[in-house]
């Protein structure tokens, strides 16, 4: 018999911040895998066949989840498509130029640069979004680009270093700034597009747009599509369906606990990086990187509490200055 009850609604905002952790910490995870998996493959299929089958065949989780929701017709609606289309050029060139560094750079050290990027947002969204930054996110933000120096000096400063490893630090650098970009194109897409309508174009766009890479194989014949075999082809497959696995599980989490809680645990992706670069590849990433990434984490953390603060700052602004209601 039913207590009578109204259910919850599917996007309502539940407080449990435990739950949520747990479920960024699995998206977290899932994602490093599929990071792994790629690396597996990147140096026999083209990275635009692989962005492909990341975003294509991962949209089938997140179109389940949707219908079974109820909210994929809702989801397919928008009002600002080129918007999506924008976001989904840079998101794909962030995607594409990552993935191509892990060919020649470990798993850790790709994982460490790409903390880079919230430091880098906070630089976009002055210029682009005219937010205001004060000193200590400003201060936060230089800190945190000496550690990605730290990161990259092993990479970059060696006359003798491998010319491979400079480039793969160089496109995994290049895709922090993409992602950078991504993320203040999706802070406008958000002020009138719902988060499912957001990620469900994005993986269409992204999509189209791999297929797009198929004429480059004529510029660079090392990046012909391929007919997989049976093992590539189900590896292909996997990172799809992690990749729409690990979107459904961060999306899921901000249900439960606000972005304040949840975000610091994306830095745990250095924890899952260096185990799955030392057990798969025998990667082992150096005391350099270590430090660098210590203190790019140190410098995001800040910057996210600052944020956190200011939040808090100004709703308590905005209620002292609304009239209370009698």
């Amino acid at each position: 018999m039913s207590s009578g009850a109204s259910p919850t609604p599917v996007y309502e905002t539940q407080r449990r911040p435990m739950v949520g952790i747990v479920l960024k910490i699995l998206s977290t995870i899932v994602f490093t895998i599929m990071s792994a998996l790629i690396k597996l493959v990147i140096d026999v299929i083209p990275t635009g066949e692989i962005v492909f089958a990341r975003n294509f065949v991962g949209m089938v989780p997140v179109i389940v989840m949707m219908a079974y929701q109820g909210h994929l017709p809702v989801a397919l609606k928008t009002q600002r498509p080129l918007g999506h289309f924008l976001r989904a050029i840079v998101g794909v060139s962030a995607m594409g130029l990552n993935f191509a560094a892990l060919a020649f750079i470990p798993l850790p050290d790709a994982t460490a640069i790409g903390y880079a990027a919230p430091l880098l947002t906070v630089v976009l969204a002055v210029f682009v979004l005219s937010e205001v930054v004060g000193v200590y996110r400003w201060s936060a933000v230089g800190v945190g680009f000496v550690g990605v120096i730290i990161i990259l000096s092993p990479n970059l400063g060696n006359s003798h270093i491998d010319h491979g490893t400079a480039v793969g630090a160089s496109l995994a650098l290049t895709a922090t700034l993409f992602m950078a970009g991504a993320a203040i194109i999706v802070r406008k897409l958000i002020t009138s597009e719902r988060s499912a309508t957001i990620v469900v174009w994005f993986s269409g766009s992204s999509s189209i747009l791999a297929l797009a890479t198929i004429p480059l194989g004529l510029l660079w014949p090392s990046q012909f599509w391929v007919m997989p075999d049976a093992w590539q082809l189900m590896l292909l497959a996997v990172i799809g369906i992690l990749g729409g696995l690990g979107q459904i599980l961060m999306t899921t989490s901000y249900r439960f606990a606000d972005a304040s809680t949840i975000a610091p645990f994306d830095y745990t992706t250095i924890i899952w990086a260096t185990a799955l670069g030392w057990v798969m590849f025998d990667e082992v990433p150096g005391p350099m990187v270590v430090i660098g990434a210590v203190v790019v984490i140190a410098a995001g953390l800040f910057v996210l509490y600052r944020e956190h603060r200011l939040g808090i700052d100004r709703t308590r602004a905005r209620r002292a200055s609304t009239p209370g209601k009698v």
